[in-house]
């Protein structure tokens, strides 16, 4: 039997976290229940594993110290899951197989264009292991959100299936795994360990390169798994065929199932992915905050969270209210480099202008070499330089799909990385536009 004052210092506890710890705050915090508060320790229940293990990963210092500041006494923490009174072990204790982080779940990953996709595969497969994309190989730039897919296929399986036997790691964690197990004999178990489970989940593949005997070893998990048609999921940050110094056979069984891109957010996307963020940790942030992180931050979603955690920090540092403002100080906004207002037009007059090509052909279904490079430079400008969305930029060049946009923004790009004179050709263009929009 919880007593009413368990229950008032368990509420004084988290208004101290929440005070103390904001940027690890979330707002599950207010479900958490007292179990009980005996010997100096006291138990804190939550509702879901993963909540249990964040806490312990993240919180279990700040919940300690609040504890010990409000009860006046040495008290210890411990985060149990409601109903099954299991404590989540110490640091010292051996870590589980799997660690699913709260807040990457299917609910909270914003879909736009840049992801669609990739998010209706990985529903897909939590929802039926095995049967429908086999294997899901996910790609992208780092930030982009493929881990956030990865533990949400972990939490949705598990929802489907609670004894679900999921194994869920880096392809760092298998290389040396496979190393450790040769030096100590132990390959046999090694094996077993992987090719007996419902889901295997190896993040960033593409480190198996240069490494014979682990792509050998991986090579047979791989078939024993598909064989016995259990789920595998895969990520790296380029398609399969563009592995560096990755066997052929392996390479072509990456692309048995479904390949799956993930390209940077566009300009609402970023919006709606930064006031998800916001609102995981409780926090009401303005319209036009959020707007000021989209505009300054156009690449990785990580980089968002991290500006949501300086302004978060310079607000409670300042004692002030989140505001524009305050934003702007906190980023290093300057007034006088305001985002420019440039438009599509913009920047199809200055192309045609370029590259001797009309404006009509340039947005016309036309498809030879001479009008094809000058309208995919015109994609790919509008995509860093406007807030466009990749159906609009389409849209604008006559009427092509998102798809069109995505595959012509990554051509020009490889041409940039590639051509040097092709970048000065570039530069001096977007130079141009943006001199002329000021």
């Amino acid at each position: 039997m919880i007593v009413q004052d368990t229950t008032e210092i368990l509420d004084r506890i988290l208004e101290r976290v929440k005070s103390v710890d904001p940027v690890n705050t979330r707002k599950w915090f207010d479900e958490l229940t007292p179990v009980s508060f005996d010997g100096g320790l006291l138990q804190v229940g939550c509702q879901e594993p993963s909540w249990a293990q964040y806490l312990q990963d993240c919180c279990l210092t700040t919940f300690t110290h609040a504890a010990q500041s409000i009860t006046g006494h040495l008290v210890g923490v411990q985060f149990v899951v409601t109903g099954r009174q299991e404590a989540m072990p110490d640091a010292s204790a051996a870590r589980p197989t799997v660690r699913l982080h709260p807040d990457y779940t299917f609910d909270s990953f914003v879909v736009g264009p840049c992801n669609r996709l990739a998010h209706a595969s990985c529903i897909a497969v939590s929802q039926n292991p095995g049967m429908i994309y086999n294997p899901l190989f996910l790609y992208g730039n780092v930030g982009l959100g493929k881990t956030h897919l990865l533990h949400a296929v972990c939490h949705d399986a598990r929802k489907q299936a609670p004894d679900v036997n999921i194994r869920f790691q880096s392809c760092e964690e298998f290389v040396n795994g496979f190393i450790s197990a040769i030096e100590q004999g132990s390959l046999t178990e090694f094996q077993n360990q992987y090719r007996s489970v419902d889901i295997l989940i190896i993040d960033d593949i593409q480190f198996l390169r240069e490494r014979e005997q682990s792509q050998e070893e991986f090579f047979h998990t791989f078939n024993a798994l598909y064989n016995n048609r259990k789920q595998i999921v895969l990520t790296a940050d380029c398609a399969p065929q563009d592995l560096p110094a990755l066997e052929d056979r392996l390479i072509s069984r990456f692309k048995w199932g479904l390949v799956a891109r993930l390209d940077a957010p566009s300009y609402e996307t970023r919006i709606a992915i930064i006031k998800k963020k916001a609102n995981l940790r409780g926090l009401a942030l303005p319209d036009n905050v959020a707007e000021l992180i989209a505009e300054q931050i156009k690449t990785n979603i990580r980089e968002l969270e991290g500006a949501l955690t300086v302004i978060y920090a310079t607000a409670r540092a300042a004692g002030q209210p989140i505001n524009l403002e305050l934003a702007k100080q906190a980023l290093g906004v300057q007034e006088a480099a305001a985002v420019r207002s440039i438009a599509m037009t913009d920047i199809v007059r200055a192309v045609s202008e370029q590259f001797d090509v009309r404006i009509t052909d340039l947005q016309s279904k036309k498809r030879s070499q001479s009008i094809a490079l000058p309208r995919q430079i015109c994609m790919y400008l509008a995509r860093s330089l406007t807030r466009h969305s990749l159906e609009e930029i389409g849209g604008h060049l006559g009427g092509r799909d998102h798809s069109t946009v995505v595959h012509s923004c990554s051509k020009i790009e490889t041409m940039y990385k590639a051509d040097a004179d092709f970048r000065d050709r570039i530069d001096k263009l977007t130079g141009w536009i943006m001199q002329n929009n000021k």
